[in-house]
């Protein structure tokens, strides 16, 4: 399988049809929902946003600089499920933001000239056992109009997703500008919350650190997100008409050191095969191949006996049968 299919068959290639541009997920009073201490993450607009994911599958990746310069900031998100305030694990995040000229790339429009086709700063990771990810990318800029933000998406099934937006302490942000003034040539940001059209009704939610980093020389920032789910994710249509074939299961231990077991259930007996995908979007190995017969099955993965470091994976099972060819995945964590 190829990785537009793996995308595909994660759900990644179906955020066009979730979200049409600019739309809204939730409603103000949703934004505002609050159960057992946890808070839903304010809703916003989506602003700019790949509008045919599937003709974009490489955005699987968990580094989404290309060629940009700027500070280096590794971002480290965890979500959460409003019902039980537990980690939400296997749901898909999208991030995406500005250089630090304050450009989008794959947009070209009076104030962003000269960025159709390009594909910098946007990306998608799955969240791991403790409903973790982490991409690495730069501090963004800003633009006339707009505090300096990052864009995110929660893909929690395929009909259920969260769009917001997160930005930074007033003072750290323009402190990283003052700290690389070649770079952002564009001085201190001169928004403050109450400015901008987005936060101005309030931030609380939406604050990531940043902490410096003296090994890259640059940031790590961190954010804590709340959407619909109780720690499982929900379950849509593609979903519904995969586990007619297959029921794919969490390995065990997860998360794992050495070995781990991912476990499967076939309505029929059918051609299975199972792969590893690294956080970066590439497919490093194939550890099942074969037929299994109905019922219950379960498969030990050893990522060192396969020549491969210790790490988070996405491991997916592909399953083939007269019914034809459906394909489902879930992370599996590596032990920290």
């Amino acid at each position: 399988m190829n990785k537009r299919e793996f995308l595909k068959a994660a759900g990644m290639a179906s955020f066009a049809a979730v979200l049409p541009l600019g739309k809204m997920i939730a409603s103000v009073s949703e934004s505002k929902q609050s159960v057992g201490g946890c808070v839903l993450i304010p809703s916003e607009t989506a602003g700019p946003f790949p509008l045919d994911l599937t003709e974009n599958a490489f955005y699987f990746r968990q580094d989404v600089r290309e060629d940009r310069t700027g500070a280096q900031y590794n971002l480290r998100m965890k979500i959460i499920g409003l019902e039980d305030c537990l980690p939400m694990q296997n749901v898909r995040v999208n991030i995406w933001h500005c250089s630090k000229d304050g450009l989008y790339s794959g947009y070209n429009t009076g104030i962003n000239a000269g960025q159709a086709g390009l594909t910098y700063l946007r990306g998608y990771q799955m969240a791991d056992a403790n409903g973790e990810l982490e991409f690495i990318t730069i501090f963004p800029g800003w633009y006339p109009g707009r505090i300096c933000h990052i864009h995110f998406q929660v893909h929690v099934s395929s009909n259920y997703s969260a769009v917001s937006q997160m930005t930074f302490d007033l003072e750290d942000r323009n402190a990283i500008y003052a700290a690389f003034p070649d770079l952002y040539t564009e001085g201190p940001d001169p928004l403050n919350y109450s400015q901008d059209g987005v936060f101005s009704d309030g931030h609380a939610y939406q604050i990531a650190t940043i902490t410096p980093n003296e090994t890259t020389g640059g940031y790590d920032g961190f954010i804590e997100v709340t959407v619909q789910g109780s720690g499982a994710v929900g379950v849509g249509h593609l979903e519904r008409e995969t586990a007619k074939v297959v029921e794919l299961g969490q390995n065990f231990p997860n998360p794992y050191h050495d070995s781990t077991v991912i476990p499967f259930h076939l309505k029929e007996s059918s051609f299975v095969q199972i792969e590893l995908w690294d956080v970066s979007g590439r497919k490093v190995a194939t550890p099942v191949s074969k037929t299994f017969a109905s019922g219950h099955q379960q498969v030990e993965i050893n990522p060192a006996a396969l020549g491969l470091p210790v790490a988070n994976y996405v491991y997916q099972i592909e399953v083939k049968n007269d019914k034809g060819k459906f394909t489902t995945c879930k992370m599996m964590t590596a032990t920290r």
